[in-house]
């Protein structure tokens, strides 16, 4: 009798426990969803709601604010097929990203690889990197206008060099205008994304690069095949924004250097879905070619993330 006792006692004991902390769990669980409320609530009225609304939009007929929007289901994006502005939007948005991206990125990560060796003056060096990033799209695009004039800086050293075959009107040749709308995330690019690197690449202990070296690698082999990988995950994130800005954020220099001209060589997506929405006033389809760029831009992100996500832990 003394045993069964003491036995119900203990599983008294044991259910007061599991009792407290299911009670604990359900006190923190409701604690949590207070604090995150507010930003959830956030996410769903100014991300997730004008998503959705997006694609609603995209079915509709809609040729300004004020006129009646009329369900033409998928002959927006049935159009887009026949659109050769569409096509040729998407063509040039296609060759900037196979260029930009790592064209930008992996100079980058190499110029950040230098500056986190630390060598003479790298805090100077971070600044004068940097410095792009600290100055506006529109005072970029004003600069290389300067840049790419008839008369402007690059004619002018080519002229300077013996090349002046060479010169042309850089925003007015449908040969080079996109080239030279690219060449802008070079500027605006390389620098920034090599002071990120160089800020994740400092936390690489040392000990690993000097084991390298003790093993006889070169300095190339250290930053290609130790500083690399280690790095893996955030150089996919640094694939992510500048794909995003590629999508989205360079519509500005082709707003402001050449809206989509000489005729439509320089047309990307993203200008292409401004021009569509403020200059036509086609709202409907403007919304169907945020779609595109929607579907284009998630199928891109996965892809990084794929290609980028490391299978081992630091």
């Amino acid at each position: 009798m003394k045993l069964t006792h003491r036995n119900n006692t203990i599983k008294d004991g044991d259910g007061a426990a599991v009792g407290y902390r299911q009670y604990k769990m359900e006190r923190d669980r409701v604690a949590f969803l207070i604090f995150v409320a507010p930003a959830l609530i956030a996410f769903i009225l100014i991300m997730l709601w004008p998503m959705i609304n997006m694609f609603y939009l995209s079915t509709m007929d809609w040729r300004g604010l004020v006129k009646p929007k009329v369900y033409v289901g998928l002959a927006n994006f049935i159009r887009m097929t026949r659109d050769r502005h569409f096509l040729r939007a998407l063509t040039n948005t296609g060759i900037h990203t196979l260029i930009s991206l790592p064209g930008v990125i992996l100079p980058a990560y190499m110029l950040g690889f230098f500056l986190s060796q630390r060598p003479r003056g790298y805090r100077f060096l971070r600044l004068v990197f940097f410095s792009p990033a600290m100055i506006s799209v529109t005072a970029i695009a004003m600069m290389f206008v300067g840049v790419y004039l008839p008369e402007g800086i690059l004619n002018t050293v080519l002229r300077g060099v013996g090349l002046g075959d060479l010169a042309r009107p850089w925003l007015g040749n449908t040969s080079t205008v996109l080239y030279a709308i690219i060449a802008i995330d070079f500027f605006g690019g390389l620098g920034y994304y090599a002071v990120l690197f160089s800020a994740a690449l400092t936390g690489v202990s040392n000990d690993l690069y000097e084991a390298a070296y003790l093993d006889g690698a070169g300095r190339w082999t250290v930053m290609w095949r130790v500083g690399f990988p280690l790095i893996l995950d955030f150089i996919g994130v640094c694939l992510m924004l500048h794909l995003i800005w590629i999508l989205v954020g360079a519509a500005q220099n082709v707003l402001l250097l050449t809206q989509g001209g000489p005729g439509d060589y320089s047309m990307t997506l993203g200008y292409y879905l401004y021009s569509q929405a403020f200059k036509s006033y086609q709202l409907g389809y403007s919304q169907a070619i945020g779609v595109v760029i929607f579907i284009l831009g998630a199928v891109g992100l996965l892809l990084i993330r794929k290609v980028t996500q490391r299978d081992y832990q630091m």
